[in-house]
């Protein structure tokens, strides 16, 4: 395959990390296509923790080109964070790294703007200016990556964006201060950004492999989730396409990542959580708390029709299972496989809220296999209670399973 894609299927946090730095084995280019540093992507390595917010997984793999799409928000000063954390790693960043010309920057304005409509109107963000970047962009006011390179028409974008914002939010703001913190980001940046579209359109011609990584997950896309507790941008596979410059017949293969459970961060409707002392051991074995911000992550039982619905968006030609380890302690494992709403099973995932916040999940209920399974290397050795689990998850969502994960390590990964 030329191209696969990776896409969260439940709502973020699914170990998309772990599965794009395999896959990244592979590939000569990995692409970010949507979202901002609101993600938190970790990856483990001989016990040695890497957390990245805005650089493609892959850059963990020695000689692998990254790119940051148009599709993504970027916040510079971010951005050169995370190459000094790298470095700092030990990995090298020169010659490996590129953002797209048509990147919007999340700006100072941006992040008082987040704070201000998260204490009007709750809907759980992380705060960092994305989802406000993302509306000067459909609004047509955002400023680009290739417009820090630009002084005039930087310039002129500042004052412009400056007067609206000083108006809306009351604040004011140092026009000089961000003026001069902003060129002197270009001047830094000006070695990363490339026409990026038409450098992976050649890459593709030349037959290399290119892997698009995405943030979040699709029951938290902007057009898909359970809108309006979404991200701001489409974490779909459509993303792919609109936030990169790739055809959609140049994409070869779509991987769906979704845990052995769910998980949630944030507010919103979440059919299967799990409440009390049940739902907080399930938080401690999985480690459930962002990698972003380090909020606890609200957990549940597998959401068959949740991952059918986000099967059927994106077009999944396999899923792969993480954390299939944690549930190893349980006598039994429930998988929902309906919704109840006013004495009526729903199959299909709904489009209303009040219709979701009203369901009462359906369940199967599974014997456990209540033993360690995180040094399995082949999926016959894993005990037959847990081979019969996936096979029904995997019936249910109407996709086959390619890997499942059993652990933080690279070697714990059981291809299928």
């Amino acid at each position: 395959m030329s191209s696969t894609v990776i896409i969260g299927a439940q709502w973020g946090d699914e170990g998309k990390g772990k599965i794009i730095d395999i896959f990244a084995q592979e590939s000569d280019i990995i692409v970010r296509y949507q979202g901002g540093n609101n993600a938190g992507h970790t990856i483990i390595i001989d016990k040695n923790e890497f957390i990245l917010h805005l650089i493609p997984s892959g850059i963990l793999r020695e000689n692998k080109i990254c790119v940051i799409g148009h599709g993504v928000v970027l916040n510079p000063e971010a951005f050169l964070k995370e190459l000094e954390y790298l470095k700092e790693k030990g990995i090298s960043v020169k010659g490996r790294v590129f953002i797209s010309e048509m990147t919007h920057m999340i700006m100072p304005y941006h992040l008082h703007l987040d704070s201000a409509s998260e204490k009007e109107y709750k809907i759980g963000t992380t705060m960092r200016g994305v989802g406000p970047a993302y509306e000067d962009k459909i609004g047509r006011h955002g400023i680009r990556a290739i417009d820090l390179l630009d002084r005039d028409v930087f310039e002129e974008k500042l004052k412009r964006n400056l007067m609206m914002k000083t108006y809306k939010l009351g604040d004011s703001f140092d026009y000089k201060k961000i003026s001069e913190e902003y060129l002197a980001f270009g001047e830094i940046l000006k070695g990363y950004i490339k026409d990026t579209a038409l450098f992976l359109f050649e890459a593709l011609k030349e037959g290399k492999k290119i892997l698009f990584e995405g943030a979040q997950g699709t029951l938290l896309d902007v057009d898909y989730g359970t809108y309006p507790f979404v991200t701001s941008s489409n974490a779909s596979v459509g993303g792919v396409c609109t936030g990169t410059g790739i055809p959609p017949n140049k994409l070869d293969k779509i991987i769906g990542i979704t845990k052995a459970y769910s998980t949630r961060v944030g507010e919103g409707p979440f059919p299967t959580e799990l409440h009390g002392e049940f739902g907080e051991d399930m938080r401690e074995k999985g480690n459930e708390y962002g990698a972003t911000t380090g909020r606890p992550r609200r957990c549940g039982w597998f959401d068959a029709v949740a991952l059918r619905y986000s099967a059927r968006i994106n077009g999944f030609n396999s899923l792969a299972i993480t954390k299939l380890d944690v549930l190893s302690h349980l006598d039994t494992i429930k998988i929902c496989v309906g919704y109840k709403y006013n004495g009526q099973i729903i199959k299909d995932f709904p489009s209303s809220l009040s219709i979701l916040n009203g369901c009462e999940p359906v369940y199967e209920e599974l014997p456990g296999w209540k033993q360690d399974i995180a040094n399995v290397k082949s999926f016959d050795e894993f005990p037959t209670q847990a081979k019969d689990y996936l096979k029904r998850c995997s019936d249910l969502v109407e996709t086959p399973i390619e890997l499942v994960s059993v652990g933080a390590e690279r070697s714990q990964t059981v291809w299928v």
